[in-house]
């Protein structure tokens, strides 16, 4: 199995050559995912727009792999502040509201380029159907 490359347009890595994320057979592993306005480039100001907007980048990236929601193992979230579990949790419960079917999640607190307060990382299991 060879590594493919996921590109999705407006979640690039401020043109650094790296992917948005990464498929080997069922394997799909993401790089950083931010909340940047992908039609915009623009990041948020606010931390609780940014955790909107990584939720919907998880999905766009998700879509662009193949991949579904149902496919999500673990989600890691690195904070510049724990406060925004509270922002994370709301979209969390949104996305996988079956408590029953959720993903693994770790938050950790880190040092962020600004203006980023929020980013992410997904860790999915795409069944070769699924794409």
């Amino acid at each position: 199995m060879s590594a493919e490359s996921i590109d999705v347009p407006g979640l690039g890595h401020g043109g650094m050559p790296i992917p948005t994320g990464c498929r080997v057979g069922p394997l799909l592993v993401s790089g950083g995912i931010g909340g940047t306005d992908p039609a915009t480039g623009v990041m948020p100001a606010d931390g609780p727009d940014q955790v909107l907007g990584i939720f919907e980048n998880v999905r766009r990236f998700l879509k662009a792999a193949g991949a579904t929601e149902a496919d999500v193992a673990k989600m890691t979230f690195f904070v510049v502040d724990r406060s925004l579990r509270e922002h994370i949790n709301t979209s969390w419960v949104e996305m996988f509201p079956d408590e029953g079917r959720r993903p693994a999640r770790h938050t950790l607190v880190a040092q962020l380029a600004a203006p980023m307060v929020v980013q992410c990382e997904v860790l999915a299991y795409v069944e070769d159907g699924s794409r």
